[in-house]
């Protein structure tokens, strides 16, 4: 009855069973014990299960070997390792099934040590060993990726005459492919006398995994010649491996392959056509793939949402978060890392807050890569003083990454100091710069006009830290030169790189001519930038700013074009302000919000506040030749201006102000900024291409250096 009811996966009647037997005292044998240890195994009920070992220890059935195998396996299962070696230890009579479940026991649960220790033991006791024995030996070389001892486990499968096994060879197989040894894999793969669709999955899987793709394709289609067929976990490898090299083209026949085919297009294969298309920056057909799907988990959820996320579409990943939250799907810690990003990415810093406490609730938030992730987050939606708060002392790791991060985010807000105190105290706790670390800390000194240091920091790299210095590098130091106004040594140096210069070195210089109304070098620069990407419309733009500075129009006319000519476009400026739960875009110059005539009458007072305050229009930011009422119209519709206009009309008094703009911020708006913040008595965080600005009763964190 007992194993009738276990037979039929009747689990709790299993079990209830038996406590009606021993109840009655109708007494019960080393099989009855068995049947219900199998049954709380299914379960998972190890407080029931250590009551049926209990029982059994008392009535002197433990040692049965049929009971014993029964009991290491519970034990193992459940992670009692300690339980499952006395269980093993009391046994009369062990066959080899018994040492075959302390090893593979041992095995699933990753005490790979112990693990052979037992094989060793299996061996002086003259127990042969079996074919799963030799897999689970070689399942604990491929997940250590101990490729010598791969090969000891290897010879001894040959010397106990396993070497036409096709359970151990394919074992074999998928070891090698993990240790990165894809030629013996296939030497393994071809001496197989018999070869079954699970050994051709394994080999095909094999060389995805070793990025070995295009092979993996010529392996399919051997297997399609054999006429044996495949399954949906052959595809599932060439798909992931598809992903892997974003081929897009080789993605879709395969889909098409499917749908021809009438493979079923189970949970686990549509998921990984949903990173695939993802990965391949094809959202229209990962989106339908997914709406298509009747059954998701939060691995799927989490394709979609990374895939979004990553393509650029983070508004439409918070979007998902609340219908996978709405369909009662519990986020995991890639789900939600992921939305972490896309709140840096948007500057919403509401929304990260939501995020991070569900992350303290899940258990996620100490994490070392999650803590680095809210670090960037809290900083690039300008609350540096939260990042701080989550890195701490630094104590919390001992990755190079996590104290690149909080540099990172000191850089962005023009403190380069801490930024530097930082990067010491890291050097104090023994960690080691790496190439992020240089860049993040030039980046700090060029943000907060600290030339010396960042001088000093460039020639340490390679002199003091064998840290080889990149384009980056050198266009981080050729900013710092160019915004402090050392132009010529900056070109010098451009001159003296080891290497071709990259349009961001020469985008770095061209920046600063344009800052310090250099046209000479100006020129120059941006025909070499234009021999690099005659198609960057920003060249052009900032070479036309550049003219215009100098009111040399006939040359602004010429450049604007040339772009007219090639089809170019300036990118258009945009703020963004969050209120409420709703991110709220102002494109210069447009009037198609709903509260613009509100808006604009604020802008109004404001102008006149200003005026009185000491504000003088600076034109020169209009770099078009127009009248000067027109330059201070224009100025007045700069998009930055229309955010902070509306989150002043619908912000509580007195509450700070954030604004993220796409652009850099012009040098009137900056001035202007810091007036209102004077004159409403509010803080404004402004987030621009390059950094940001912290305005606060009219003075900025970038101390007008920007």
């Amino acid at each position: 009855m007992l194993n009738g009811y276990l037979k039929n996966q009747c689990y709790k009647e299993t079990i209830e069973l038996f406590e009606l037997i021993c109840f009655s005292h109708w007494g019960f044998d080393s099989y009855s014990c068995s049947f219900v240890l199998k049954a709380c195994m299914e379960l998972e009920d190890y407080k029931r299960g250590r009551e049926v070992v209990m029982r059994a220890v008392d009535r002197r059935v433990d040692g049965d070997r049929f009971l014993g195998s029964t009991m290491i396996s519970f034990f193992m299962k459940l992670g009692d390792f300690d339980s499952a070696r006395r269980a093993f230890n009391r046994m009369v009579e062990r066959d080899v099934v018994c040492w075959n479940s302390m090893i593979g026991g041992y095995v699933k649960g990753c005490l790979y040590g112990e693990a052979f220790d037992m094989f060793l033991e299996m061996i002086l006791c003259g127990v042969r060993p079996s074919a799963v024995t030799m897999v689970s030996l070689v399942q604990a070389c491929g997940a250590m990726k101990n490729l010598e001892l791969g090969k000891c486990v290897h010879g001894f499968v040959l010397i106990f005459g396993m070497g036409t096994n096709a359970l151990v060879l394919t074992a074999l197989i998928d070891m090698y492919s993990k240790t990165g040894e894809h030629e013996r894999a296939r030497s393994v793969f071809n001496i197989m006398p018999a070869k079954n669709l699970f050994s051709w999955n394994v080999i095909i899987s094999g060389y995805v995994q070793n990025c070995m793709v295009h092979e993996s394709f010529d392996l399919f289609r051997k297997l399609v010649l054999t006429g044996d067929g495949f399954d949906s976990r052959t595809i599932i490898s060439l798909v992931q491996g598809c992903a892997q090299v974003a081929d897009l083209e080789s993605g879709k026949v395969l889909h098409g392959y499917i749908l021809r085919k009438g493979l079923e297009m189970n949970l686990i294969l549509s998921t990984a056509m949903v990173d695939m298309y993802s990965k391949c920056g094809a959202l229209k057909e990962a989106t339908f793939v997914f709406d298509s799907m009747k059954d998701r988990n939060v691995i799927t959820w989490t394709a979609m949402l990374v895939g979004l996320a990553q393509n650029g579409c983070a508004e439409g990943a918070i979007k998902l978060f609340g219908r996978m939250q709405e369909e009662g799907v519990a986020a995991n810690s890639i789900t939600l890392v992921s939305l972490v990003h896309c709140c840096a990415h948007l500057g919403s810093l509401k929304k990260g807050r939501s995020v991070h406490a569900q992350l303290f609730r899940h258990g996620y938030a100490f994490d070392v890569v999650n803590k680095t992730a809210l670090i960037d987050m809290y900083a690039k939606c300008g609350n540096i003083n939260y990042a701080e708060r989550v890195f701490g002392d630094g104590s919390f790791s001992n990755d190079v990454i996590s104290w690149n991060s909080m540099i990172t985010g000191y850089g962005m807000h023009g403190q380069g100091d801490k930024a530097l105190d930082i990067y010491s105290r890291m050097l104090d706790k023994g960690l080691e710069p790496n190439q992020t670390t240089f860049v993040s800390l030039l980046s700090a000194c060029s943000h907060s006009g600290l030339v010396e240091q960042g001088r000093s920091l460039f020639l340490s790299m390679e002199r003091d830290h064998n840290v080889r210095r990149t384009e980056k590098h050198y266009a981080c130091y050729v900013d710092i030169l160019s915004r402090a106004g050392h132009l010529e040594e900056a070109e010098e140096l451009v001159k003296q790189m080891p290497f071709q210069s990259s349009h961001e070195v020469f985008e770095a210089l061209l920046s600063g001519c344009r800052m310090h109304k250099n046209i000479d070098i100006g020129t120059k620069t941006a025909d070499f930038l234009l021999c690099l990407d005659a198609t960057n419309p920003g060249i052009y733009v900032m070479l036309s700013n550049i003219y215009a500075e100098a009111r040399r129009w006939d040359a602004v006319d010429h450049i604007r074009g040339l772009m007219r000519r090639r089809g170019l476009k300036k990118t258009p400026g945009y703020s963004l302000i969050e209120v409420g739960k709703q991110l709220h875009a102002f494109f210069a110059g447009e009037d198609s919000h709903p509260n613009s005539d509100e808006i604009n009458q604020i802008l109004e007072n404001l102008k006149s506040e200003l005026e009185a305050s000491g504000y003088v229009p600076d034109t020169s930011c209009v770099l078009r030749d127009v009248d000067e009422a027109m330059k201070i119209k224009s100025l007045w519709r700069h998009s930055e201006r229309l955010a902070i206009a509306f989150g002043l009309l619908r912000t509580p008094e007195g509450s700070l102000i954030r604004i993220i703009k796409n652009l850099r911020v012009c040098s009137d708006c900056h001035t202007v900024t810091k007036y209102i913040s004077m004159v409403v008595k509010r803080e404004i965080i402004v987030r621009d291409a390059n950094r940001f600005h912290h305005f606060v009763n009219g003075n900025c964190s970038c101390n007008d250096y920007w």
